[in-house]
């Protein structure tokens, strides 16, 4: 071959190598591709550099094409980013933008997640979401606190094993109150038996004591003793407040029934009715009209022990609402007691004290039990 033809061989030998390495670069650079533009803006790009990869679910698809520091502080830093028009229909509004490492320590490149289905999708130029880097350096930072917390942990563990162990010796020497009782056998038996006897003791307490609450119900229904039960209205304080509540509420009744305690009970202290026929009309009402629900008020005179007041107030609303509950049909649980002792100064007959029935419309709830607001569970 002459010379003017292995030189022409060599020319168009360099020029194809040439032009492989063109398309090669152009391709990967996406020069010969139709793409489209996007960018991301992060705090901090941890060393992204331009010309790195785009991926998109972990595809190369695209390119860094600038990177741009912010003008002003407080400002973030912008990637632009050319990738390739194929990725237009899975890259959508909600996809994210991140800086991944290839590995532990290799370079970086830009991520970016599928979209959702459904959402819109993005335009030439367009700003997507960004995540902030995992950097190593705050990586190397929480692995050093993790580690001296390890080493802390396994100091305090040897020295509570080491204390375990000192403590182990001295029981087993006899030292102290129980190494006392493990290795002095007559010692161990006064105290079983002191223990015994105790147990005992209280077996013989708590006996007693289910025999007194048996002992007393016995009394309650006893004959000679039940009419002192039946005189004072009631057999259990529990039953007092049983349906109490512990004041009015602010709503307006919008029935109200009133009667004079002398109109009820033969004297301005018993706790025996007489003429219940005055409570019908108010039972007729609870019985034939819906409600939210209703309260028996009841007050005593000014004179007297206030204790005993409070005590024979509460015994007249329990016995009123007993006898409208047993007459009357209607939901007694919506039927409240409240107890108000002495009648308050200016009060319209404050010299006996008065009785209320006050109806309030359907819709009003109901307020708490004195028990519950009380703190204790009503029964």
């Amino acid at each position: 071959m002459s010379r003017v033809a292995r030189l022409g061989a060599f020319i168009v030998l360099t020029l194809a190598v040439l032009a492989a390495g063109v398309f090669i670069i152009g391709s990967k650079a996406y020069l010969f591709r139709p793409t489209y533009q996007l960018k991301a803006q992060f705090a901090n790009v941890a060393g992204l550099a331009a010309g790195a990869d785009v991926q998109v679910g972990g595809v190369h698809s695209g390119t860094v094409h600038s990177i741009t520091l912010p003008h002003r502080p407080g400002e973030k830093v912008t990637v632009l980013m050319d990738l390739d028009r194929s990725t237009h229909e899975i890259i959508k509004r909600d996809s994210i933008a991140s800086i991944e490492t290839e590995g532990l320590l290799g370079s970086q490149f830009l991520a970016i997640s599928f979209g959702s289905a459904g959402q819109a999708e993005v335009h030439d130029g367009d700003l997507v979401q960004s995540k902030p880097p995992l950097e190593m350096a705050d990586l190397l930072v929480k692995a050093n606190g993790i580690l001296s917390t390890s080493q802390q942990a396994i100091l305090s563990a040897s020295e509570a094993t080491a204390h375990l162990s000192s403590v182990s010796a001295k029981i087993d020497s006899g030292q102290g109150s129980v190494g006392a009782l493990i290795n002095d056998k007559a010692l161990y038996v006064n105290l079983v038996q002191s223990t015994n006897t105790l147990q005992a003791t209280m077996v013989q307490a708590q006996i007693g004591v289910t025999d007194f609450q048996e002992n007393m119900e016995a009394l309650k229904h006893n004959f000679l003793l039940s009419g002192y039960f039946k005189k004072r209205g009631y057999e259990d304080s529990a039953d007092l407040t049983e349906n109490e509540i512990a004041q009015l509420p602010s709503d307006s009744p919008e029935k109200a029934f009133t009667y004079a305690p002398k109109q009820l009970f033969d004297n301005k202290d018993s706790v025996k009715l007489h003429n219940q026929q005055s409570l019908n009309e108010s039972g007729e009402f609870l019985s034939k009209n819906q409600f939210g629900y209703a309260v028996i008020v009841v007050s005593s005179g000014l004179e007297g022990d206030n204790q005993k007041d409070m005590v024979l107030t509460q015994v007249r609303a329990m016995i009123i609402r007993d006898y409208l509950v047993q007459h009357f049909g209607f939901d007694d649980s919506q039927l409240k007691t409240l107890a108000l002792g002495k009648q308050a100064a200016g009060a319209a007959d404050a010299g006996s004290g008065s009785i209320q029935i006050l109806i309030y419309p359907q819709g009003s709830a109901a307020p708490p039990n004195k028990q519950m607001s009380n703190g204790v569970a009503s029964k």
